[in-house]
């Protein structure tokens, strides 16, 4: 099986499916598409992903796009370590965590709709950090009370889906100077997570220094 991943180091997206495949310890060749040079707009990538995003798993000809989607097929191709539990009240309590992050915080503070804010808009440099570190808060509120103090991960015992999701956002909220004192159970679980190779490989750092 060969896999490519279409990645941009610090697209939160990516940052995702980086965890879910050495957490399966899958072997993949990561394809740089850089965001801010816009190599998603090209032509020849859209070709490939009309949607234009990153990121995108090709995996033997078959193109995989959505981080969730292919974290989803991922734990259908290689069911362990299993992200998404089988049993229906803990599925959907574990997606309503990732949704949480990957709908209700990532979308309004992704590149596209920072660039939007400061390009037409004309809002200054302070008001998006501003409105960045808004969306963080408003998510992080949430996710703090729904997460369970007992518990090692947002998954239980073992890293998830919505732990998938929160360590690239935690990751955003220190690159925009967020208050986390407020937020001691996911700074504890993104700590727990920072333990775990899969996660320190999958670091913006260990792929830009």
């Amino acid at each position: 099986m060969t896999i490519v991943l279409y990645d941009y180091f610090r697209s939160s997206a990516c940052y995702r499916v980086r965890i879910a495949l050495n957490l399966k310890g899958l072997a993949y060749q990561a394809v740089d598409t850089s965001l801010v040079d816009g190599a998603h707009q090209t032509a020849e990538y859209r070709a490939k992903n009309p949607q234009g995003f990153v990121p995108m798993l090709e995996v033997d000809g078959l193109r995989l796009t959505q981080s969730l989607a292919i974290i989803e097929w991922l734990d259908s191709h290689e069911p362990e370590p299993r992200f998404i539990p089988a049993n229906p009240a803990q599925r959907a309590r574990q997606m309503a965590l990732a949704l949480t992050i990957a709908c209700d915080i990532h979308p309004l503070n992704n590149l596209r709709v920072l660039k939007y804010l400061g390009g037409p808009l004309a809002l200054a440099q302070a008001a998006r950090d501003d409105w960045y570190r808004h969306w963080i808060i408003a998510g992080f509120d949430a996710l703090e009370a729904m997460a369970d103090p007992d518990a090692r991960f947002l998954g239980g015992d073992s890293p998830g889906v919505a732990d998938i999701c929160l360590v690239p956002q935690m990751f955003n909220a220190r690159r925009f100077a967020t208050p986390l004192e407020a937020y001691p159970n996911l700074v504890r679980i993104d700590a727990n997570c920072a333990s775990i190779d899969a996660f320190v490989r999958a670091h913006p750092d260990a792929l830009k220094g």
